[in-house]
């Protein structure tokens, strides 16, 4: 069985919850006046026909993951350009300077990117409100005076400056509080969807590939991926709508597995920052010889369940009025001890797919054994335990029988 090298050490949490000091109204007073966790920022202004080159330029980093799963179809594009043409407010885009005068998108991707592609005659404008008289022109099409107006248009931004934080640690910190807080207004975002935003890196891209699997994609009941895809890395509209690829629930399916082979570094907090530290150290201190162990992992054993049991690998059993049956979707709490118990024993897998039929036989009985053990939703660090203790002396059960 392939490992990984490298263990992550998750004792220093970021997030751990230090105990609040109790501090008199001068102390207070003096902490705000010296600037303590206050951010720094400062205003831009940008004329529309320069966010081509910007959307281009290697200063400004978009996330194309999030447009990937996110993208605005003609329509919404339309109507921003309709508010342009009509000098209605646009809310600011958000930037994070990582480096010296180097960007990060936090939020206002879409935007940019439909600014970008109108300017660029990628799409026509359609189903206008104010403007019907627009309705199938491109930019470079548009009456002069009308492209003109367009070109006299900004878009604000509001940009953290580096100076922000004294560390990595608290800029992460506090690039996250900002984040969260920037998009409280709208749909609230996903926890893996904030941490692809705010944790880009090798394993964070890892996860999103993996998450493609053509296998995982059957056992999740997700699109998997076409020729098309493959070859130009849009994926369909069929598969933008489906939930998990959406919300990038597909991504942290990946990352729990990933994490929850070092479950000793699971210090007691909450899965969220347990994931978020994970992603994070595993980012950094991950190597590319680790990484592609890590994918052989996941790959094979996500094969190893889908030989066994086919499409219902993550499907429990439950009992309605007496009656087992199979709950017709996958669970979290069958697939993260599952998935667990599989990998471990990967040079086994011969052995378990000649005993396929004894252990889809079994599998009703152990549901019943074990019904109180798989109910519910609780993943805490025991719970994970105990659950991968029962399908690990399951299948071992059916080696060397």
């Amino acid at each position: 069985m392939i490992l990984p090298n490298e263990k992550l050490d998750l004792s220093e949490s970021r997030y751990k919850n230090a105990e609040v000091p109790s501090l008199t109204s001068d102390q207070i007073n003096e902490k705000y006046k010296k600037g303590e966790v206050r951010i720094v920022t400062e205003q831009a202004r940008y004329p529309l026909n320069t966010i081509v080159s910007l959307v281009e330029s290697q200063d400004y980093i978009l996330n194309p993951e999030f447009q990937r799963r996110h993208r605005w179809d003609a329509t919404r594009k339309s109507k921003l350009i309709e508010s342009f043409i009509m000098n209605v407010p646009i809310p600011p885009i958000f930037l994070y300077e990582f480096e010296y005068s180097k960007y990060e998108v936090m939020d206002g991707l879409q935007r940019l990117t439909a600014i970008s592609q109108f300017y660029k005659d990628e799409f026509i404008l359609q189903d206008l409100g104010e403007w019907k008289e627009l309705n199938g022109y491109k930019y470079s099409t548009l009456p002069e005076q009308v492209r003109k107006g367009i070109d006299r248009r900004y878009i604000s931004s509001i940009i953290l400056l580096q100076e922000t934080a004294k560390s990595d640690v608290e800029a992460n910190r506090l690039k996250q509080l900002v984040f969260e807080r920037i998009n409280s207004g709208g749909e609230k975002l996903k926890p893996q969807e904030i941490r692809n935003a705010l944790y880009p890196g090798k394993l964070n891209s890892l996860t999103i590939q993996l998450a493609r699997n053509p296998q995982f994609c059957q056992l999740w009941n997700i699109p998997e991926p076409d020729r098309n895809e493959i070859e130009s890395g849009h994926p369909r509209q069929e598969v933008i709508e489906n939930q998990y690829f959406k919300d990038m629930s597909d991504a942290e399916l990946v990352l729990r597995f990933f994490a929850y082979r070092q479950l000793d570094q699971w210090q007691g907090n909450t899965l969220e920052i347990f994931l978020d530290d994970f992603l994070i150290s595993g980012n950094t201190h991950f190597t590319d010889e680790t990484l592609g162990q890590l994918q052989q992992v996941f790959e094979d054993t996500v094969m190893l369940a889908y030989q066994i049991f086919g499409h219902k690998a993550f499907w429990l059993h439950r009992n309605r009025e007496d009656k087992w049956f199979h709950y017709e979707r996958p669970a979290k709490i069958l697939y993260d001890p599952l998935m667990q118990v599989l990998s471990n024993l990967l040079d086994k897998s011969d052995e378990l797919i000649k005993q396929k039929d004894q252990i889809l036989e079994g599998l009703e009985d152990f549901h019943k054994r074990e019904n109180e053990i798989f109910k519910g939703r609780d993943t805490n660090r025991t719970k994970v335990i105990e659950r991968i203790e029962v399908l690990n002396n399951y299948f071992n059960s059916f080696i060397n029988e």
